[in-house]
């Protein structure tokens, strides 16, 4: 019994809370109705009649919806707080792996001060179109350090394609940004053959190749990284870790600009 009051209870001062909101939404006078509808619900000694409560909460909400999405707005809000304070947690303990992975591929300045990191997937059609971005802000900032984080997640392909990628980023270090514009800024899908046919054209000794890509260290990586990305809420591709701050999705060239000076101001 004191479950159930405490329970309806708990309804009313949600209600409450809701009908107050009126007077803020610009309903005074229906949240004044309902509110005298509550008061008169649970005066007195009688026990709190639920059905009507739940009856009155339901007459309220379907009156007025609009609350229904400005408490959605206000969760999703307090949600990408709750994660951004915890992604600047992720970013302070695991700079290194996240800026400085010895497995990661460096364009632009490898000695800029700032860095912005892309994790992506050779087959992602959003991040072939953002290789454009890249090319530009290294190419207007001499001062940006790009890291390239494989992050293979659309597929057996994207997977071994990345094989590759690392492999050859293992042999020639520097000739990664032209193994990576070539594949990722290629026509059609990347697999396995197509990423070994790039990196043969760049100068790779094949039997090399092949024997780099069974380097148990690039299965290790990829393991890293997909631990890294599932502590930041990384799901899709492209996303981006850009000073103390993650981006999601291909934004375009001028958001990641501001990204960019954001973190400058910040050093």
């Amino acid at each position: 019994m004191n479950k159930a009051i405490l329970l309806g209870t708990t309804g009313v001062a949600v209600a409450l809370a809701m009908l107050a909101f009126g007077f803020v939404a610009g309903n005074p006078q229906a949240a004044k109705a309902d509110t005298a509808q509550l008061a008169q619900a649970v005066s007195g000694d009688s026990k709190i009649d639920r059905a009507e409560v739940e009856g009155i909460i339901r007459d309220y909400l379907l009156k007025n919806p609009e609350v229904l999405l400005e408490v959605q707005d206000a969760l999703e809000a307090k949600q990408k707080e709750e994660q951004r304070i915890a992604s600047l947690g992720v970013i302070t303990n695991a700079k290194d792996q996240i800026f400085n992975s010895a497995f990661d591929g460096v364009v632009g300045n490898p000695n800029g001060k700032v860095t912005i990191v892309e994790f992506y997937d050779y087959n992602c059609g959003f991040c072939k179109r953002a290789i454009e971005d890249m090319q530009a802000l290294t190419k207007a900032d001499p001062d940006l350090r790009f890291v390239l984080k494989e992050f293979p997640i659309l597929g057996p392909d994207s997977q071994k394609a990345s094989v590759v990628s690392m492999a050859f980023h293992l042999m020639h270090p520097e000739k990664y940004g032209e193994f990576h514009n070539a594949l990722l800024g290629g026509q059609g899908r990347a697999t396995e053959a197509t990423a070994i046919k790039v990196a043969l054209s760049l100068g790779a000794d094949e039997a090399t190749l092949r024997e780099k890509m069974k380097d148990p260290s690039i299965t290790e990586a990829f393991s890293k990284t997909f631990d890294l990305a599932n502590k930041l809420a990384i799901t899709g591709t492209p996303s981006y870790v850009v000073g103390n701050e993650v981006v999601f999705g291909a934004l375009g060239q001028e958001v990641l600009a501001e990204k960019i000076e954001a973190a400058k101001a910040a050093l």
